[in-house]
């Protein structure tokens, strides 16, 4: 008897594993409020009947249109490393208002109006990448901002971002031109986790002549007291900046097993000829 309830039990626990390795989790950045407006990223956004991809399609949306957070859904789905609820919306396309269902990650992540400009920011599509230093291949999101003169994409960049973890909220900010010349304003985008040692990404993108010009991305991370990597950049409107150019500074921290610290620090300067920019 002893013998088959620890069968039993073993049984049990694999099951009970297996089913929650099943479970799939959402992403944080993906996380909307009901009763809030929201803008849509993906162009030719589909509505489905119901919160299932096998559903029937009512309709799709374009990239700008906002719609109306109705409802979460507990349902979630993730395409290759993008995990979000299904939402029930609202929206309007000429004098009609409809409703339907459409999923997460086909919303803005952030976006912003400025000067007559709406500019959105989110993910658009998970890619393989060769790890180099594995030598293997690895699962890798791709991240977007768009700017739009109301249903006219005027440009548009994209870059690397975060996955699993490092998805847990996003934030989207306009910010001066820096006193770079030419440079309308400053976009930046981040995504970060919120937990030790795992990873957040800031890009900033440059808005000039109608023209979008993504930055070097810049990582922070820390663990604790124990070790940090820091990388940020000093713009000609701070404080040692430079005319026509912009700073990368690095510094990265860590201790040894008897506390002390040793620290590291980089820096290199990119110039700025009013269109372009390239390494000094």
């Amino acid at each position: 008897m002893r013998f088959l309830l620890s069968l039993l039990f073993l049984v049990m626990v694999q099951l009970f594993s297996a089913q929650d390795n099943e479970m799939v989790y959402p992403d944080g950045i993906f996380g909307f409020e009901e009763n809030k407006a929201q803008k849509i990223f993906t162009d030719w956004t589909r509505v489905r009947k119901e919160p299932d991809v096998t559903a029937e399609i009512t309709d799709s949306l374009q990239t700008n249109q906002q719609v109306m957070i109705l409802k979460k859904e507990e349902t979630v789905l993730r395409l290759g490393e993008r995990g979000a609820n299904w939402y029930k919306v609202s929206y309007q396309k000429g004098d009609l208002v409809s409703e339907g269902y459409i999923w997460g990650g086909n919303l803005c992540a952030g976006y912003r109006n400025k000067n007559g400009y709406d500019f959105l920011f989110g993910l658009s599509k998970t890619v393989d990448r060769k790890n180099k230093e594995y030598n293997q291949l690895v699962k890798q999101n791709i991240a977007g901002i768009k700017v739009m003169e109301g249903n006219t994409l005027i440009d548009e960049v994209y870059f690397d971002t975060g996955s699993g973890e490092e998805l847990s909220y996003a934030t989207f900010t306009i910010e001066s031109g820096h006193k770079l010349q030419n440079v309308e304003l400053t976009l930046k985008a981040m995504v970060s986790g919120e937990a030790c040692g795992i990873a957040s990404y800031d890009q900033y993108v440059l808005f000039k002549d109608k023209k979008l010009v993504a930055l070097p991305q810049l990582t922070n991370v820390g663990d604790a007291d124990v070790y940090y990597h820091s990388e940020e950049f000093v713009f000609p409107n701070d404080k040692n900046g430079i005319p026509n150019a912009f700073i990368f500074k690095m510094e990265e921290m860590e201790k040894d097993e008897k506390g002390r610290e040793k620290k590291k620090r980089s820096s290199k300067t990119y110039l700025w000829n009013g269109s372009s920019y390239k390494l000094k």
